[in-house]
């Protein structure tokens, strides 16, 4: 940990605030430079979560040895596949990969080596995993992060904002190569390397089954109807915020499609006297959703939506102890087992084995509980090997206990 009176505040690049690229010539140069540069690259991406309907990039930011810095702008420069071509063999250093690697291979730009700060910082036991407190902790540097919700759509971008992407960047390898000695040290280089294939290796799933069946609030719905409602609804506000290409909520609140749900407005005045459709937005198209209410309240009963079917998974675990106790108990004794292994390896329970896998292998355990039982069903539930290597043995254990104490 870094002693608070030895921090530094980072403010600016070392070369300054490179120029945005916006143009097949500059990014031409770019690529030149980073293929002439050397060792790992540092690369960051910029969305406009909660202001634009897609997870597109607005802003690309890279830094490489030999290289410096650069700012692409995706909107101008959509295709970094070339970029791609040239750093095909090179690491590139992302911190919390998942969250940038789909935006970028919409550009073109799929990294085949990963080094994820984010992942390594949790494998390495920090409390604190942010961007901002892993730099202050491993290298006593602060960085200002005042600009990580803005609506990076904004054209032109703010003089401000480009120093805070630029910075982003500025000493992410610095941290790398501090995270992979502090890995190597600990034993858990090759455990990191294993889970940044995983990232790299991982598909997003297809498109949900009744997406609308994830608007917050939804529980509260009961009437069959009201569910009517939801769907139409949603349905009605994705379409208008895809067209915008605004976020769903800036649209209409969940807030409002269930309050509508519940109340099952007739008229215009009606629906305005719910306080959620009071906003700019709603009111721009109070005849849309009123038509969508009146809608679903003319649906014949057999077109309405059913209560949503139970998954292919376990329920919650909250319920587990009402609806099979044995099992709860199975849970409860592997969660004990995993957490224990968690603290001697200095990590958090949910990356020393996935919290789906324990829940999935306790509620429908193998029919003999033991090692090689336990890994195999571990290993078809997507664990990797060296958590299988870790938790296999003493998670069979603590079950064969429970066993043994239900029978006794």
């Amino acid at each position: 940990m870094t002693d608070e009176t030895t921090i530094v505040p980072l403010l600016e690049p070392r070369e300054g605030i490179p120029p945005v690229i916006e143009d097949p010539t500059g990014l031409a140069r770019v690529v030149r430079a980073f293929a002439e540069g050397t060792g790992p690259v540092a690369v960051d991406a910029e969305r406009a979560s909660g202001y634009r309907y897609s997870g597109r990039a607005y802003l690309v930011q890279l830094r490489r040895a030999g290289a410096g810095s650069a700012l692409i702008d995706p909107i101008r420069c959509p295709d970094l596949s070339e970029l791609d071509a040239a750093l095909a063999d090179a690491e590139v250093v992302l911190h919390a990969a998942s969250q940038d690697l789909p935006c970028l291979a919409e550009l073109g730009f799929r990294p085949r080596a990963l080094f994820d700060t984010e992942l390594a910082g949790r494998l390495l036991g920090y409390e604190r995993v942010g961007l901002g407190m892993m730099v202050e902790n491993v290298l006593g540097l602060r960085l200002e992060k005042g600009h990580s919700a803005a609506d990076w759509s904004t054209r032109p971008l703010p003089e401000d904002w480009l120093r805070y992407a630029a910075l982003d960047v500025e000493v992410l390898i610095e941290l790398r190569d501090v995270l992979h000695e502090e890995l190597k040290a600990g034993g858990k280089l090759a455990w990191a390397e294993e889970e940044f294939a995983a990232v790299l290796a991982h598909r997003s799933p297809g498109p949900r089954t009744d997406p609308w069946r994830r608007t917050s609030g939804i529980h509260k719905v009961r009437a069959l109807r009201g569910l009517a409602v939801v769907r139409e609804l949603w349905t009605l506000r994705d379409s208008l915020a895809r067209e915008a290409d605004l976020a769903p909520g800036r649209v209409l609140p969940d807030s409002a499609i269930v309050a509508a749900a519940l109340e099952l407005p007739r008229t215009t005045k009606a629906l305005t006297d719910i306080p959620a459709f009071t906003g700019r937005s709603a009111r721009k198209h109070l005849r849309d959703w009123l038509a969508a209410i009146t809608r679903a309240r003319a649906l014949p009963e057999s077109e309405l939506p059913q209560p949503s079917a139970p998954g292919d998974g376990p329920p919650p675990a909250n319920r587990w102890m009402d609806r099979d106790p044995v099992a709860a108990r199975r849970l409860a004794a592997a969660r004990t087992a995993i957490a224990a292994l968690a603290d001697e390896h200095r990590m958090p329970t949910e990356n020393l084995l996935q919290p789906e896998a324990v829940r999935r292998l306790t509620w429908e355990p193998p029919a003999v509980v033991d090692a090689e039982t336990v890994a195999a069903r571990l290993r078809g539930l997507g664990a990797r090997e060296w958590q299988i290597g870790l938790a296999a043995r003493p998670v069979a254990e603590a079950l064969a206990r429970m066993e043994a104490q239900e029978k006794a």
